[in-house]
């Protein structure tokens, strides 16, 4: 075959010729620079490993279609059997269509009726989206137990670096030593998981946020999935060890029919020579290339959850938002409890009528308010789930997602409904768009809040894949209708966040949590996938409902900054001095959202454990603004200079301590430059390497320095 070549943004994949018809991955890293075809044909000689005793005779090679066939004894890309037989195809009849940065394989085995197709697509940013297509041509159905897409790693790949988490507490990172055999993150909860890995990513002895080689791997889908790293003793052509992953299929779950066509979720790989921020920076800017990226400049929210709970009256959801709109608020968020029969969290589910008891007149006297004072309303479903109490599951005790007679344990009091069904869908589609049509809202807060058990349709037939698809279809549907409103995906928090659900929304929801100190980790982590604008960060109460830590309304607002921004609170019950500093607050979160919603995550590797480094710096490297935040006590009395990485090295920068969101310290005396005013200014390349002095910080505070070229 003749060689595949793609490039772009800094990185080089390339394809060649293997021992069977599917191509190999000859390479995928840094880009190498033009490469004649006598360079291409001799980096594949360079690739033939050896072949050593007690092996297969030939050398192996990692193809794009890894199994048996190639001589690959890992995790195989494709799981297949046929009425109990074994599937192992053997493909003939390659064809490849190629464009500047993408391509198209296809293959077929037509002795036993299977084709198979791949699509690799190099985005901008330089991350590669890979997805696959597998049909059946025969008479006989074929079942489809898996299919995994993978990528080769080099040997210097030592490192694994995942996430984990539950409810409030998502995004815990965990690193271990990349060893022989395979380490699988496998998530059966039918929806993205509060534990969900969201970037499984391998590297170099040692990297961090600015140094070293990752390697990443993403799977944008919404049900169940898995992600995989695994080294083998056995070396393939130029891999040492693979990364991937695919969604996670039941028994039984995907069946093919004669000219039935399977599609696995899109696998986003991402590499960086320059360590996590530069893995974060590549799937960003793919992000913010796609034509539906929200373009407008991201609200500040206020939602009325933790204000008001499920006590919803007319007159002081009035008063909230009159505060609201003074302190600077643009979007007012009517939560749960506005539809009928929900005054607590175990009835109403199901029942997506506004409660004529609570609103005789409708939401029109709560959201023509909410206009009149310069906002714009938004309103909280959660379509997929449902209460036993409720008119409609008395009604139609057949829609739950559920065997016959085998009922799932409750989560939350609630039970989910079967998206499957076509009357659900249609009973879904048509009372949402009423009240969306109706009621007029801009934004609906879509929630999920539990994860699915025993998720087999009536017929017992397992449904998660189903049910996802559903779910996406249910959104589109609505968003075709109703392309004004914006949606956001919330799952009891971040149990719904991936690269495919915000296909369909337009922003998520980090956590339930509100507590300043988890959201720096959450949001740490978030933006590893996803950039700060979609990601929804609040100021919440004094005291966290989810933790019960008192945390300063300083370090509330600088935590929420660095995200789409806003509050979860009753506004009413804050002191005046406290509007004046939430009115302040939004101000500065305006004049700077531009900056932090389009720039660049930069995040230093500081050598305090205890203290953290976090920013945003434009693309054009004119402007920045950075948060150094105490999260614990330390051995050392005072914190090391901080070191503010990603500015142009020979530009003369401006750098102000920003009084107004920053701690003052502990200690006797700040440093003299924060003392005399709070500016001062040095080279990139000084704040880069030497830093910058700051205030001897308690836990749970922090600082914001702002900076601006010369």
């Amino acid at each position: 075959m003749s060689f595949v070549v793609l490039r772009r943004d800094g990185v080089m994949v390339i394809l060649g010729s293997s021992s069977t018809a599917v191509p190999a991955v000859l390479y995928w890293g840094s880009d190498l620079g033009e490469l004649s075809d006598r360079d291409l044909a001799e980096l594949r000689r360079a690739a033939v490993p050896a072949v050593p005793h007690s092996s297969v005779d030939v050398p192996r090679w990692f193809t794009l279609a890894p199994g048996g066939d190639d001589a690959w004894q890992g995790t195989p890309a494709l799981a297949l059997h046929r009425d109990g037989s074994a599937q192992y195809p053997r493909w003939t009849g390659t064809s490849i269509d190629s464009s500047e940065f993408g391509c198209t394989i296809d293959a077929a085995d037509p002795e036993l009726g299977i084709r198979w197709s791949i699509e690799l697509s190099l985005e901008v940013g330089g991350s590669l989206r890979v997805r696959q297509h597998l049909g059946n041509t025969a008479d006989s159905a074929l079942s489809v137990d898996g299919v995994v897409t993978l990528m080769p790693l080099p040997d210097t790949a030592t490192e694994l670096l995942d996430l984990t988490g539950r409810h409030c507490r998502e995004r815990t990172p965990q690193r271990r030593r990349f060893d022989l055999g395979a380490v699988v993150r496998a998530s059966r909860r039918g929806r993205t998981g509060h534990d969900s890995t969201l970037v499984l990513t391998a590297g170099s002895e040692g990297f961090g946020f600015r140094d070293g080689e990752v390697w990443g791997a993403h799977v944008a889908w919404s049900g169940d999935h898995l992600h995989l790293a695994e080294r083998l003793p056995e070396r393939a052509g130029q891999a040492s060890a693979v990364l991937g992953g695919g969604e996670l299929l039941a028994p039984g779950e995907v069946t093919l029919g004669t000219d039935q066509t399977y599609s696995t979720p899109w696998v986003h790989f991402v590499y960086s020579p320059a360590g996590l921020d530069g893995s974060a920076r590549s799937l960003h800017r793919w992000m913010r290339s796609r034509p539906a990226h929200p373009s407008s400049a991201r609200p500040v929210v206020l939602n009325v959850w933790e204000g008001v709970y499920f006590d919803h009256d007319l007159a002081r959801l009035r008063g909230i938002a009159d505060v609201a709109a003074r302190v600077g608020v643009e979007r007012f968020v009517l939560d749960d409890g506005w539809f009928r029969h929900r005054r607590d969290d175990r009835a109403g589910l199901g029942d997506w009528q506004v409660d004529e008891g609570v609103w005789p007149d409708g939401l029109a006297p709560l959201f023509d308010h909410v206009r009149d004072l310069g906002m714009s309303p938004g309103l909280w479903f959660e379509p997929e789930m449902i209460n036993l109490d409720s008119d409609t599951a008395r009604a139609h005790p057949d829609w739950l997602l559920a065997a016959p007679n085998r009922l799932p344990l409750e989560w939350r009091h609630q039970h989910v409904l079967d998206l499957t069904r076509t009357e659900v869908f249609d009973y879904l589609l048509s009372s949402i768009d009423q009240v969306l049509g109706t009621q007029r809202p801009d934004y609906v807060k879509w929630d999920h809040n539990r994860d699915l058990m025993l998720a087999v349709d009536s017929t017992g037939h397992a449904a998660v894949h189903d049910q996802t698809a559903a779910f996406y279809r249910l959104l589109d549907e609505l968003r075709s209708r109703h392309p004004e409103v914006e949606f956001e995906s919330c799952a009891s928090g971040g149990a719904r966040i991936d690269l495919e659900v915000l296909e369909h929304t337009d922003r998520v929801w980090a956590s339930d949590t509100n507590d300043p100190l988890e959201r720096q980790r959450l949001q740490r982590w978030t933006t590893q996938l996803i950039p700060p604008e979609l990601i929804g960060s609040h100021v919440g109460p004094r005291i966290a409902h989810t933790s019960g830590r008192w945390s300063t309304l300083q370090f509330r607002c600088l935590t929420a900054l660095f995200g789409h921004a806003g509050l979860e609170m009753d506004v009413t019950e804050l002191s005046s001095e406290e509007h004046e500093y939430l009115t302040s607050w939004t101000a500065l979160y305006k004049e700077l959202r531009g900056l932090l919603h389009t720039g660049d995550l930069v995040r230093a590797d500081h050598p305090d454990p205890s203290v953290w480094v976090h920013g945003v710096v434009a693309a054009d490297a004119s402007e920045a603004a950075y948060a150094v935040v105490r999260m614990d006590t330390s051995p050392e009395d005072r914190t090391d200079r901080v070191r503010l990485p990603g500015l142009n090295p020979n530009t003369r920068y401006r750098v102000e301590f920003v009084h107004a969101l920053s701690d003052p310290g502990n200690g006797i005396a700040p440093p003299p430059w924060i003392a005399d005013g709070g500016v001062l200014e040095l080279s990139g390349a000084a704040l880069a390497r030497a830093g910058v002095a700051l205030p001897v910080l308690f836990p749970q505070t922090g600082v914001l320095l702002r900076l601006t070229t010369l």
